[in-house]
């Protein structure tokens, strides 16, 4: 396809996930990127819960969960001395339907995503960059050169640079980049290991001078090292080998590497765009944000860009929404991007620093603090929502609207369990605008549902509702990426109608179901 109506630059995770949810909402794609294969290595393993959640709603799911390794806890150590053990699965519980970490690498990751877009008709172009760009006010034209040194012009509606830290789209929008490097020079390692750890947690040993975290993976005894390079090997220079990384937290957990399978080192930066957005391209994943690895949240920060501006596009590209939808990306993703870097940052600088206050908050005041901490429910609660990224919230954009309980406008919709195969997310596999109601909806509410050509869907009333935060007869207008944008308590017709005029939302009808009041909502009925 030559002239899309989106171009996608870049087929890492989120340039991907972008060109996947475009592909299932019925909007012509087109993914290219430079290099000329996939990725065989990684640094990024993790995939939360709210990446999974996405997931879920294209019904990718329960297949990248066979295919990881699920992780329900982690345990912290300093100086190979246990101190805190925390079970995601337990402080999880009810909060999502993936109450865990899963442990995914990167390139299976995006194999999987590449297959995927594969059955729907799209191939990610390899050996293709893009040279440069310029747009109007109707179009974007870009400049791509394939292998054989040949160029073409592409003309698109919009572009999308999911093309990474030295992304060309955000240098043609004139997006500055601003942050900063980590002194320390780190290594990531696939190895097959015996010992204590290799017990399918996650763990992380803190020493006065340095850092190593092991995640499981797939197979007997492998796991994803990450750790830092010894001082004497940086000061001799040249190639950097397994040899050279400091292994006395590896004695001090008693950890056997028998078998290094692959071995790279690296510098931890930590930026974000100073804006998302020029025109009619758009920066998604690690184009508009990088940061340290500390809580696995880079790969799912840029997965949760993609979903975001993806449905915003096919609004807009199929005349569904006017274009100042595409106003919204920016301010809900920069923001949450920007408390990342500045949380993770504070978080990396303890756990990395050189000097007698470090150490002193690194071995003794963090891991006090940690082990008192994770005893605590409360707590372990907002670390779940906090690691899992699903306490993101969108309250502040001009999408979002009132309050009923205390769900607001901007929030996730929370997640009911109704039996072992029902839930309240299961509508949302449709990717499209729905109300949901939980209690009795009025006759009135379902006449202005059908007018509006939305789909309704009504759950009897139970406790489980009411602990979610969920008002009883509440009317919720979710939106397609399972963001609510309006709560109501009173389930006035006239407020949902306002709400989508004044947004000039319009054209819900080709994809709407009839009401129905149940907790059972089959999803051959309402899957697209």
């Amino acid at each position: 396809m030559s002239n899309p109506a989106v171009l996608v630059i870049g087929a890492g995770p989120s340039g991907l996930v972008t060109a996947l949810w475009l592909t299932r909402l019925g909007v012509p794609v087109r993914i290219v990127d430079k290099a000329a294969t996939a990725g065989t290595t990684s640094r990024a393993v993790g995939v939360q819960a709210r990446t999974l959640e996405f997931y879920g709603q294209l019904g990718l799911a329960d297949t990248i969960v066979r295919s990881g390794v699920v992780v329900e806890a982690g345990r912290l150590w300093v100086r190979g001395r246990n101190a805190a053990r925390v079970q995601f699965g337990r402080i999880g519980k009810g909060l999502s339907p993936f109450p865990f970490l899963l442990m995914y690498p990167q390139d299976e990751h995006e194999q999987l995503l590449v297959d995927t877009l594969a059955t729907l008709g799209v191939q990610v172009e390899r050996q293709v960059e893009l040279v440069s760009m310029e747009q109007d006010a109707t179009q974007v034209r870009a400049t791509l050169r394939g292998k054989d040194g040949m160029e073409e012009r592409c003309v698109a509606e919009y572009i999308v640079g999911g093309d990474g830290a030295h992304s060309v789209v955000r240098r043609a929008i004139g997006a500055d980049f601003p942050g900063g490097t980590y002194a320390h020079l780190f290594y990531v390692a696939d190895v097959r290991a015996n010992g204590h750890p290799m017990n399918g947690e996650i763990n992380v040993d803190l020493d006065a001078s340095e850092l190593l975290a092991i995640f499981p993976l797939k197979g007997e005894g492998r796991a994803r090292l990450i750790g830092t390079v010894r001082h004497d090997a940086l000061l001799r220079g040249g190639e950097m080998t397994f040899a050279d990384v400091s292994d006395r937290a590896m004695r001090q957990l008693s950890i056997g590497v028998t078998e290094v399978n692959w071995f790279s080192t690296y510098h931890v930066h930590h930026r974000v765009a100073s804006r998302f957005r020029g025109g009619r391209a758009f920066l998604v994943g690690d184009a508009a944000h990088i940061h340290s690895p500390v809580g696995g949240q880079g790969m799912n920060t840029g997965i949760g860009d993609a979903v975001n501006l993806a449905w915003k596009l096919a609004s807009v590209v199929q005349g569904r929404a006017p274009e100042t939808l595409l106003d919204s990306y920016e301010p809900e993703r920069i923001a949450f991007a920007r408390r990342l870097v500045a949380t993770t940052d504070r978080a990396f600088t303890i756990a990395t620093r050189d000097g007698p206050v470090a150490r002193l908050l690194r071995l003794y005041i963090v891991p006090a603090i940690a082990a008192l901490l994770s005893r605590l429910p409360r707590v372990r609660r907002i670390m779940f929502q906090t690691i899992s990224q699903t306490s993101i919230q969108y309250r502040g954009s001009s999408l979002s609207e009132g309050c009923a309980g205390r769900v607001c406008g901007g929030d996730r919709l929370p997640w009911v369990r109704f039996s072992a195969t029902e839930d309240n997310f299961i509508p949302l596999r449709t990717l499209q605008w729905q109300v949901h109601v939980y209690g009795a909806a009025t006759a009135e509410l379902r006449t202005q549902c059908e007018a509006l050509g939305l789909a309704m869907h009504v759950f009897c009333w139970d406790q489980s509702m009411k602990s979610a935060g969920l008002m009883e007869h509440g009317m919720y207008l979710v939106r397609p990426d399972g963001y609510v944008a309006l709560a109501d308590a009173t389930g006035l017709p006239a407020r949902l109608a306002a709400f989508v005029a004044e947004r000039g939302l319009r054209g819900f009808a080709a994809n709407a179901s009839r009401p129905r009041q149940s907790h059972e909502v089959p999803v051959a009925d309402t899957a697209q």
